[in-house]
């Protein structure tokens, strides 16, 4: 493929380049029966590598075992061996410490859980056409209708869903997928490095849910997960399944193709240098991804790339908030080669196996490494040369990684951060759990040390029904209506056409405020609609076609208060806290901006409700003495603070497994509990997700890298590669730079 252009542009400032190697092939399992093998390689598979086989292995002998291994090395077929040798037979049970089933008579399943439906898709197809064609697989899923629903739940023997469904239909619902659970030999957790933070806790109180029910039919399955590549995957993977650790492959033995992977810094914007490269590789014929990271990015460098295309109608968008239709027609074409370049969102970072893409666009650094790699791994999956071009954002964290480039091309990839015990989510998981089987102090066994405590809290609450240590659920609704998975409202927003009432797309209700408020830009498929009500009770957002040259940027305040402390520590003679706190949020306006130029037309004021969250944040302050040094005016010291803050959180993402989204930040020159100057940095998500944990733990880098990075910046006053923040509630005003060096500075070196 001629790429050289892209290469011998004066845009890239660093490069590296992986040869091809081969891979070490292996036999094909003794237990795997014949007319599994014999379909496998009528499919095009003569033998598997060495680490397939390995995984395989520990799996037929019953052991609880992850799979971490680059993108494109095989996953799929390393869990499929196990899989098909367990449900093709009665027989052909496995023979180690997985049991067999109490129900005899049972069907042999095995469950296969994706936390995107084109995974799930993809995997479903991918299934069907190695396995031998007496074999039935099925799906569950929002798009799945009723005789898909019966079929799987009556016939299949493997069944591709996602935790949703798991949570919201099988669970509740288990008396009717009795003979399905009564035969489970395997559970297989794909993409399991997706499940951090916040989303990974609910998912993994869901697995303890599912393990524990599949256990009261006689079931005893043994989990399979699949994940990239991470060095605590054996902790992690056994926080998520609930077992102490898992056993691990982690050394990749396929072959590999020839890629190389460039860093760029744009020349006019990040937007216009990815829609101009999107457009030139599809025309030279190398079918391209663009990973873009925002629902109106994607939408206009799709726009952007058609413009500037031979043949935009082979260049298209893709995101969540389409409809299944409109999804499943964009996989398609991109399957055929129909479609040439494809703007997305991390939609399909997961997603389908496209085999034919050559190239990929990382528009922005994705904010972990793990994400960057998964992103990248899209590219030439079958051996084919491979071009991955990360495009550099102007902010704090992408700049640095561009002066550092060795952080991307050599440094490990991060920890996988877990906290399934956090009872924000463990507890209102264990009244659905009461309401599935009744608890009882056995439970422990599933949910951990704190299940009793947790149990009885919900009985002081009146959520549970306490009768002789053993807790019911008594209320005539479901307690899983209680619980968004996803951090999401129970029911998204619908976007409809006022004239005809056609829904356009859906949003989250906790995007809603900032996304569709009255007077917002919408965009959607590259048409641009103007947002004229919202109504978040009933989850509408009535939206007019326009052609306005303007985009709209949401503006908020936030107030922090600090509720507990967990831990202190002193970081260079500055005292640095962890601890809980309740963030109080609201959308109080938005900004109209040239879609060109970016600058700021006007600012008009909106009444939206205020949101609250209790969440974990590190905080430090300025101490008094250091205030009367330095001698500043409130103001002053609250732009220095501000600045800080914005460049910190910036940097974060290269210190912790989060991206700049994750996590926020409140500063202010006078806090109301502490008396002195503070900043805070908190983790996004209700209850915390362990980044501001992580934070406190590497404070001593994170902050030296920040004051690096203040330092360093060759703008005179400020810009988005220092402490301009695209996120910033109150649309970046009263920032120092300077001053935000200086006390820094002086903070670090106070000691």
């Amino acid at each position: 493929m001629d790429w050289d252009w892209v290469l011998e542009s004066d845009e890239v400032v660093a490069s590296r380049r992986r040869e091809a190697c081969d891979g070490v092939p292996a036999g094909w399992p003794h237990w795997l029966p014949a007319e599994c093998v014999g379909s496998l390689q009528a499919a095009g598979i003569e033998q598997p590598w060495q680490h397939q086989v390995d995984f395989a292995e520990l799996a037929h002998a019953g052991r609880h075992v992850a799979i971490s291994t680059p993108t494109g090395s095989g996953k799929s077929l390393a869990y499929l061996m196990p899989v098909l040798a367990a449900t093709m037979s009665e027989a052909a049970l496995p023979s180690g410490t997985a049991a067999r089933p109490r129900f005899t008579r049972a069907r042999p399943t095995a469950l296969y859980i994706a936390p995107t439906k084109a995974l799930a898709h993809d995997q479903l197809r991918a299934a069907t056409a190695l396995a031998p064609r007496t074999w039935r697989v099925g799906a569950l899923d929002g798009d799945s209708d009723v005789a898909e629903r019966r079929f799987a739940r009556e016939h299949a023997s493997l069944v591709v869903t996602n935790p949703d469904m798991l949570h919201f239909s099988v669970l509740p619902n288990h008396q009717r997928w009795s003979s399905f659970l009564a035969g489970l030999r395997y559970i297989v957790i794909d993409e399991a490095h997706r499940y951090n933070g916040m989303f990974g806790a609910h998912v993994a109180a869901v697995v303890r849910r599912l393990r524990r029910v599949a256990g009261l039919y006689g079931a005893a399955p043994t989990m399979l997960l699949s994940s990239a590549t991470a060095p605590n995957a054996a902790a992690f993977g056994g926080a998520l399944v609930g077992e102490e650790v898992v056993d691990v492959v982690d050394v990749s033995t396929a072959p590999v193709g020839p890629r190389t992977v460039a860093l760029w810094q744009p020349e006019t914007s990040l937007r216009h240098d990815t829609s101009r490269l999107l457009a030139g590789l599809s025309d030279d014929g190398a079918q391209t991804l663009a990973f873009v990271a925002s629902r109106a990015g994607a939408e206009l460098v799709s726009v952007g790339a058609q413009e500037l295309s031979s043949d935009p109608a082979r260049i298209a968008s893709y995101r969540g908030g389409y409809l299944a239709m409109e999804r499943r027609a964009l996989e398609a074409a991109l399957q055929t080669g129909e479609l040439g370049g494809l703007a997305t969102t991390n939609a399909l970072e997961l997603g389908i196996d496209v085999s034919g893409i050559a190239a990929v666009l990382v528009s922005g650094y994705p904010g972990r490494l793990s994400a960057f790699w998964q992103q990248a791994g899209r590219a030439g999956r079958t051996g084919q040369e491979a071009l991955v071009v990360m495009l550099a954002r102007e902010n704090p964290l992408d700049v640095y990684l561009l002066e550092h480039p060795e952080l991307i091309f050599d440094a490990p990839v991060e920890h996988l951060v877990l906290h399934p015990s956090n009872p924000h989510v463990l507890g209102p998981h264990l009244a659905a759990a009461a309401q599935e089987h009744p608890l009882s102090p056995e439970d422990v066994r599933w949910f951990g040390p704190t299940t009793v405590d947790l149990a009885e809290a919900l009985a002081r609450q009146k959520v549970l029904r306490d009768r002789g240590n053993r807790w019911f659920w008594t209320r005539a609704d479901r307690a899983v209506d209680h619980i968004d998975l996803r951090a999401a409202g129970p029911k998204p927003v619908e976007i409809i056409e006022q004239e005809t009432g056609r829904v356009v797309g859906v949003i989250d209700r906790d995007a809603a405020d900032r996304t569709v408020h009255p007077g917002a830009v919408y965009l959607h498929q590259g048409q641009t609609w103007l947002v004229t009500s919202l109504d978040q009770d009933d989850g509408h957002a009535f939206v007019s076609a326009t052609a306005e040259p303007y985009y709209t940027q949401p503006q908020s305040r936030f107030e922090i208060d600090s509720l507990s402390v967990t831990r202190r520590r002193v970081v260079s003679g500055m005292d640095l806290t962890l601890g809980k706190v309740r963030l109080t949020s609201q959308v109080t306006g938005y900004l109209r901006r040239d879609e060109v130029t970016h600058e700021v037309l006007d600012a008009s004021p909106i009444d939206l409700p205020a949101h609250r969250m209790l969440t974990d944040a590190v905080w430090w302050s300025v101490p008094a003495r250091l205030e009367r040094d330095l001698g500043w005016a409130p103001l002053e010291m609250g732009a220095a603070a501000h600045a800080i803050e914005h460049t910190a959180i910036g940097l974060l993402p290269a210190f912790a497994p989060c991206d700049r989204w994750d996590i926020g930040g409140v500063s202010t020159p006078l806090h109301p509990e502490t008396g002195l100057a503070t900043i805070f940095v908190h983790d996004g998500l209700p209850g915390g997700a362990g980044f501001a944990a992580h934070a406190f733990d590497v404070a001593e880098r994170w902050l030296s890298a920040t004051l690096e990075r203040l330092e360093g910046c060759e703008c005179v006053s400020g810009c988005p590669a220092c402490i301009v923040s695209p996120k910033c509630g109150n649309a970046n005003q009263v920032l120092d730079k300077d001053r935000a060096a200086q006390l820094l500075r002086a903070l670090l070196q106070d000691g």
